[in-house]
C-alpha cells in the first residue's frame, strides 16, 4: 500500500520583524523568495510540524512531502526538491536510512547546518529524562547540550552512524523522549543562527516540550497499569512507543524485518508467528497501517480469531492533525486495546 510523502521549508521572515503566514506546499514557492529570511527544510511533515511549533505562527511551513501516500524510504528527489534544499539555512531530517533521498540533496546544495533526529536518540524505551534534562526542566531552560545539542552546524554524516545498520530501528519519531532532545537542539540551532529569533524559539520549544513530557507521562502510566503485557509487531514502526508504554516485544525474529524490507517471510518464521499469537503469548498486535502483504494479513487474521486486539500505527501525521495530537491518539488506542 502506498505511503505519504512530504518535505517542507519553514521561513522565518525577516527575523527582526516576523511575518505571519500559513502552511503551503514548497512546490508553489519560487526559488530565491524571502532571501532575507532564515529557511529550514525538513524531510517529512513530522519534523516540519515540530519545527513550526518551535517558531510559532511567525513562520511559513512549506511541505514537499505533504500527504500520506509516499514512502520516504523509496522516495526519489526531484529538481524542485533540490532548489528547496539549496536555499535552506538549516535542514532537519530523520536519518538512519529512513529518508535517504536527502543525502544527495544536502551534498549537492552544500548545506552546512544539518540536524538528524537519530543523533538525538538515547536508546529505546528510555522514558526517564537524563540528568541534564531534569535540571533544565526544573530551571525552565531547555537549551542544554545532551551530547547532541552542542554543535549542529555539521551534517552528522547526514543521519549518524545508523545509515547502514539494519538492526537499528530508524523510526525515532515514535520516541517522545528523543523528540524532546530534538526540539531542544532545533531551538538552540535557530537561536545561534538568528539571535533575533531566540525568544520565539525558546517559548515555542518550552511549550512543545511540556506537551511531549505529558505524552511521556501518559505512556509511563500505561506501563504501570499493564506491567507484563506483550506486543507483536508487523513492522518496527511503533517499537519505541510501545517500549515507552512498558510492553515487551515478543515479535518472532525475522518477521518484522522481512516485512519492512519487502521480503517474503520465511514459512518457518510465519508459522512461529502464528503459533505465538494463537497461544496467548501476545497481548496486542501492532501493525503498520501503510504497508502490508499476505503475511501481515495472516497474522492480523490470527490475532482477530484469537481475540488479540490489533492497533494500527501510521508512519506520518494524518492530514489535519499535528504530532502531539497524533501521538496522543496512538497512546489512547494502545491503552484501549490493552484494557
Amino acid at each position: 500500500m502506498p505511503r505519504h510523502r512530504a518535505v517542507l521549508s519553514v521561513t522565518l521572515a525577516g527575523l527582526t520583524a516576523f511575518v505571519l503566514a500559513g502552511c503551503t506546499s514548497a512546490q508553489g514557492v519560487p526559488s530565491g523568495s524571502d532571501d532575507d529570511g532564515l529557511r529550514i527544510v525538513s524531510s517529512t511533515t513530522v519534523y516540519a510540524d515540530l519545527a513550526q511549533r518551535i517558531v510559532g505562527e511567525t513562520a511559513t511551513v512549506e511541505a514537499v512531502i505533504d500527504s500520506a501516500a509516499v514512502d520516504p524510504h523509496d522516495y526519489e528527489a526531484t529538481a524542485r526538491d533540490g532548489l528547496a534544499v539549496r536555499d535552506a539555512d538549516v535542514v532537519i531530517m530523520n536519518g538512519g536510512g529512513y529518508d535517504a533521498f536527502m543525502h544527495g540533496l544536502i551534498e549537492s546544495a552544500g548545506v552546512e547546518h544539518v540536524i538528524a533526529a537519530v543523533d538525538f536518540h538515547h536508546g529505546s524505551g528510555d522514558r526517564a529524562h537524563d540528568d541534564d534534562h531534569e535540571e533544565g526542566a526544573e530551571a525552565g531552560d531547555h537549551d542544554h547540550d545532551h551530547g547532541h545539542g552542542g554543535d549542529h552546524d555539521h551534517d552528522h554524516g547526514h543521519g549518524g552512524d545508523h545509515d547502514h545498520d539494519h538492526s537499528f530501528n530508524e523510526h525515532v519519531w515514535y520516541d517522545p523522549h528523543t523528540m524532546i532532545h530534538l526540539v531542544e537542539g532545533v531551538a538552540a540551532e535557530l537561536a545561534d543562527l538568528a539571535p533575533e529569533a531566540a525568544e520565539v524559539a525558546e517559548e515555542g520549544s518550552a511549550a512543545l516540550i511540556s506537551e511531549l513530557e505529558d505524552l511521556e507521562t501518559r505512556l509511563s502510566d500505561i506501563a504501570d497499569e499493564h506491567a507484563g503485557d506483550t506486543a507483536f509487531f508487523t513492522e518496527p514502526v511503533g517499537g519505541y512507543f510501545a517500549a515507552a508504554a512498558g510492553l515487551e516485544d515478543v515479535t518472532v525474529d525475522g518477521f518484522a524485518e522481512a516485512v519492512e524490507n519487502g521480503e517474503g517471510v520465511a514459512p518457518a518464521v510465519l508459522n512461529d508467528a502464528l503459533k505465538a499469537i494463537e497461544s496467548g503469548e501476545v497481548t496486542v498486535l501492532i501493525a503498520n497501517a501503510h504497508t502490508g502483504g499476505s503475511e501481515t494479513d495472516r497474522v492480523i487474521a490470527a490475532a482477530e480469531d484469537s481475540d488479540v486486539p490489533v492497533v494500527e500505527f501510521t508512519e506520518t501525521i494524518p492530514d489535519g492533525s499535528d504530532y502531539v495530537t497524533w501521538m496522543t491518539g496512538n497512546a489512547d488506542a494502545l491503552s484501549d486495546a490493552l484494557s
